[in-house]
């Protein structure tokens, strides 16, 4: 029984480049878990274990370990930082007793940080503030600390949140100091936050007396063993063999038998166990069709835990069957019933997705552009191939009236582009709220923006300042619906023919904009191959050759220069194709098209 006491769940919390898998990076290799010579021990940002997750270098999904420290066991919970992701850090703090609050010394409180500690303040979750990259150039740690208690007297639901424990870390080179130290070079270890965390971080609950109940926080797929459930157990305990009713959303109740118990027994790893007890997070295995929120209880047991309160998503996307001349020569899953099963099965455990059927169109609503972007790049990934629509900013009825989303936006930028900030953002009808100076060279922007003003913004900054500004939003609020202001992108190139792309006729089109295909790509009539230099769709030949001749002139047989194509990513393309406009997913291509294909077809729909 002892033993179970000396358990600390907590969940480690913070804005996006925080430090927050740095630091639990540090935690794994100085637990003495892994041998020097193991391969983990080299690795760098361990907990982001899916291949998107080590290409773009965020967390997507929150993640489980355990550490062994004295005689305790320490549950973390790695989270994402992204504010797209935040449902992620929604659905997993219900298993946490505590939270550790990383703040970069430099950035200081960012959209997230209030996100996050809002949440976990609520949930009345104990905080441990770790003020992390002490060592940075521009580090300035009493005004960081200043706007870390100026948020806590904002946010807190009580006196007894005003007063939490700060640590100064350097989770780069697993440092960690109970006070500022006057020298970063000193030696020094993670020892100080683990002791830190059995003080200050309360123990869960251990109450073995009640029967098993538990709600589901996350779910685990695997090949051999089917699907997983986790959470923390909160009250009694649980064995292989036990039956065990499962209550969804609506009270239907179903029965399932345990197969097995996994427990995080020292690192990342998963063992089997022949019992559990309360306050332990475990994966159980035995269910199916199981989403989070659902309750877990013993055989008989009928009454569902409350919901676990998620923010509203704020971006839609119709997801529809590829129907391009080009459809399903590529994905292994291309109908509608494919898709439509996969979506579904992507609600189990994403929470903060939502999904609307209507006939075959599937539209899916997220918390924001890249929220929906890893969707569908995971989606091409596992086999699927299909199109969507252009992004569209979610709307909510309040008493009879439109309310738009709302966002906190914060621009990090150097001084010389202030004026590109504000001429943009002025565009873009957003309010400034302050303006800050960061240091001697940059600037931060506070703006309030609505989420349909902000579709492209980061692209178009990023082009604008060299890619030298940091953009972060997150929900803030609805408000009156207001206009949507004209982004006004130039028109597009059209391929006029299907066939494949020519250099020689690539040579020509140049001249008319920036091409987003290069020689022997496949096209076809409708699809779009590039950007033109005027704001009107331009139809272009790009299959054209040329022709044989006798005649052998200097001009005919100079070498063909064709300019750097613009990359086609997903994120691009959403924010690029406009209302009649679609964006072709297939497992090895992306690419623009418009909804009517043929040219005649399309003038006449535009004069009706």
């Amino acid at each position: 029984m002892e033993d179970n006491i000396k358990i600390r769940n907590i969940a480690v919390i913070a804005h996006v480049d925080h430090g927050k898998t740095t630091l639990v990076d540090s935690f794994l290799k100085q637990s003495h878990i892994y041998r020097d010579n193991e391969k983990v021990m080299q690795e760098k940002l361990i907990m982001d274990s899916g291949d998107l997750e080590k290409e773009r270098g965020i967390t997507i999904t929150s993640k489980n370990l355990s550490i062994p420290y004295k005689d305790y066991k320490i549950n973390i919970i790695d989270t994402p930082g992204h504010s797209d992701f935040g449902g992620e850090v929604e659905r997993v703090l219900n298993m946490a007793d505590g939270c550790l609050l990383i703040v970069d010394a430099q950035e200081g409180p960012m959209p997230q940080t209030r996100f996050v500690l809002k949440k976990a303040l609520e949930m009345q979750k104990k905080i441990i503030v770790v003020i992390n990259k002490i060592d940075k150039s521009f580090a300035d740690i009493d005004k960081t600390i200043s706007r870390l208690y100026d948020l806590f007297l904002e946010l807190a639901q009580d006196e007894n949140q005003l007063d939490f424990p700060i640590f100064y870390a350097i989770a780069r080179d697993g440092k960690v100091f109970e006070t500022i130290p006057n020298d970063f070079s000193v030696e020094a270890d993670m020892n100080p936050l683990f002791e830190g965390i059995i003080k200050y971080i309360p123990s869960p609950q251990f109450l073995l007396d009640l029967p098993f109940l538990m709600q589901v926080s996350a779910i685990d797929y695997d090949d051999y063993l089917g699907q997983g459930i986790i959470g923390k157990i909160l009250q009694g305990k649980v064995t292989p063999g036990m039956d065990l009713n499962v209550i969804d959303e609506n009270n239907n109740t179903r029965k399932f038998k345990v197969v097995s118990i996994l427990e995080n027994r020292g690192g990342i790893k998963k063992e089997e166990v022949k019992e559990a007890l309360s306050g332990e997070i475990v994966t159980i295995i035995g269910a199916s069709n199981v989403r989070v929120g659902d309750t877990v209880a013993i055989s008989g047991h009928k009454e569902r835990l409350p919901d676990i309160q998620i923010q509203e998503p704020s971006v839609k996307v119709k997801f529809e069957v590829n129907t391009s001349p080009l459809a399903g020569r590529e994905g292994e899953y291309v109908t509608s019933r494919k898709i439509l099963e996969r979506l579904e099965k992507e609600l189990e455990r994403n929470v903060s997705m939502k999904l609307d059927v209507l006939n075959d169109e599937y539209i899916i609503s997220g918390r924001g552009e890249l929220h929906i972007s890893i969707l569908i790049e995971t989606l091409r990934r596992e086999g699927y191939e299909f199109q969507i629509s252009k992004p569209q900013a979610i709307e909510k009825e309040i008493d009879g009236k439109i309310f738009d989303t709302r966002e906190e936006l914060i621009i990090d930028v150097p001084k010389e582009y202030i004026g590109e900030i504000t001429k943009e953002l002025s565009m873009r009808l957003a309010q400034l709220d302050n303006m800050v100076e960061e240091g001697e060279e940059r600037v931060r922007f506070y703006y309030k923006i609505l989420t349909k003003n902000l579709f492209g913004l980061r692209n178009d900054l990023l082009n604008k300042t060299k890619g030298l500004s940091v953009i972060n939003h997150v929900f803030l609020d609805f408000v009156p619906s207001s206009p949507q202001f004209k982004n006004d992108r130039n028109g597009v190139l059209i391929s006029t023919e299907k066939g494949i792309a020519t250099a020689y006729s690539l040579g020509t089109a140049q001249e008319r904009g920036a091409l987003f295909i290069t020689p022997d790509t496949e096209v076809y009539e409708g699809m779009i191959v590039g950007i033109n230099k005027y704001d009107r769709d331009m139809d272009i030949n790009v299959i054209k050759t040329k022709h044989a001749t006798n005649m052998h002139t200097e001009k005919t047989d100079e070498t063909i220069y064709l300019s750097p194509v613009i990359p086609l990513t997903i994120e691009y393309g959403m924010n690029f194709i406009n209302d009649d406009e679609y964006m072709e997913i297939t497992p090895k291509h992306i690419r623009l098209r418009k909804k009517i294909l043929n040219k005649g077809l399309r003038e006449r729909s535009k004069k009706s």
